[in-house]
């Protein structure tokens, strides 16, 4: 090759490393522009009026980035569980240049707590999450809604009868049916454990003692470590310690049953599947091989979509947003990704 040639070569190497610069830069300001939005004096903070049969309340949300065609509404898990375990999403969404918010559900952390047994049902859930997508103006072109656990059955719902206003859906570390993930639990799970540390769980359970710190000092390193975050528990991460902390235990206990082993409560016979095969936007449904959640079974639910997409972490639980979070995250980014550009 001539040195003219060498040079030549390089001179279009260089610019290309520097148009790449300048696009990173550029994608940067526009990330972090704020024009016309009405949070900036907040950081991106807005709390959203809740209009609900027992008066109006308040339900806390916060934004990150900006983005006008991937728009990210995260539902956290519980119920009452709140966003802060979710805070994952800051290590990888801001580097993709995706907006997203977190947004506690009514009873949750820092969104009004209510003492209103009425408000806990599905339906006017359902409804709470529309009345944030509207307050936050996501449409069909951007509005992307992710659940995970008991988000993964309020997303579930919120597409059966608003999905005329989603672009895309993420169902994450939850089944289509409960009666399904009880039989589970009971199958598999359970067989599995210490069959003595079970027998003094369900004791405890059918006395009534879920508030023992017994329960717990079982739980933790019985099953926790192994189907919900595997790794030992003087090492879970700060949002999830979080997380836990702030549980509200009367409205978790109200909808999902006292026993974590399983779920009950007003759940106790929450049932979908059948009706996967009305879904018709893009659907990615997330699973792991040492979930609480039977893994085929969220493979299953994948194919029942009009388009679903699969992505299984084989090293993950419950968590694995933490416990397997590469392949988590890089499973959401490629779905949204495509998505956006209408490959799905």
């Amino acid at each position: 090759m001539s040195r003219i040639a060498i040079l030549s070569a390089l001179a279009l190497l260089l610019s290309a490393c520097g148009n790449d610069a300048s696009n990173r830069q550029v994608a940067s300001s526009n990330y972090f522009d704020n024009t016309g939005r009405d949070d900036v004096l907040s950081g991106g903070v807005k709390m959203i009026p809740i209009t609900t049969s027992k008066g109006t309340f308040n339900v806390w949300t916060k934004r990150i980035g900006n983005n006008p065609r991937i728009k990210v509404l995260l539902l956290h898990g519980g119920p009452a569980a709140g966003h802060e375990y979710l805070e994952a999403f800051d290590s990888y969404f801001p580097g993709e240049g995706i907006e997203y918010y977190y947004y506690d559900q009514l009873g949750s952390s820092y969104s009004d707590q209510p003492d209103e047994p009425e408000l806990w049902n599905l339906p006017r859930f359902v409804e709470e999450v529309e009345q944030v997508r509207l307050a936050l103006n996501l449409d069909q072109n951007n509005f992307y809604l992710y659940g995970q656990s008991w988000g993964g059955i309020l997303a579930i719902e919120y597409a059966l009868k608003h999905q005329q206003h989603l672009k895309a859906l993420v169902i994450s570390n939850m089944m289509s049916s409960i009666p399904a993930y009880n039989e589970y639990a009971a199958k598999v799970l359970m067989p599995a454990m210490d069959q003595t540390v079970l027998a003094e769980i369900k004791k405890l359970e059918a006395t009534g003692k879920n508030d023992d710190p017994r329960y717990m000092e079982l739980l933790i390193p019985n099953f926790y470590v192994h189907h919900i975050l595997r790794l030992p528990a003087e090492q879970w991460p700060d949002p999830v310690n979080r997380t836990f902390k702030h549980l509200n235990t009367k409205i978790y206990a109200l909808m999902q049953g006292p026993s974590e082993l399983g779920a009950g409560g007003k759940l106790v016979n929450w049932n979908r599947t059948a009706d996967l095969k009305n879904i018709t936007v893009p659907t990615l449904v997330i699973g792991a091989r040492h979930d609480t959640m039977d893994p085929a079974h969220m493979e299953m639910m994948a194919r029942q979509v009009n388009k679903g997409r699969y992505v299984f972490c084989p090293n993950g639980s419950h968590m694995a947003l933490y416990d397997d979070q590469q392949v988590y995250f890089e499973g959401i980014i490629q779905f949204l990704r495509d998505v956006d550009g209408d490959k799905m």
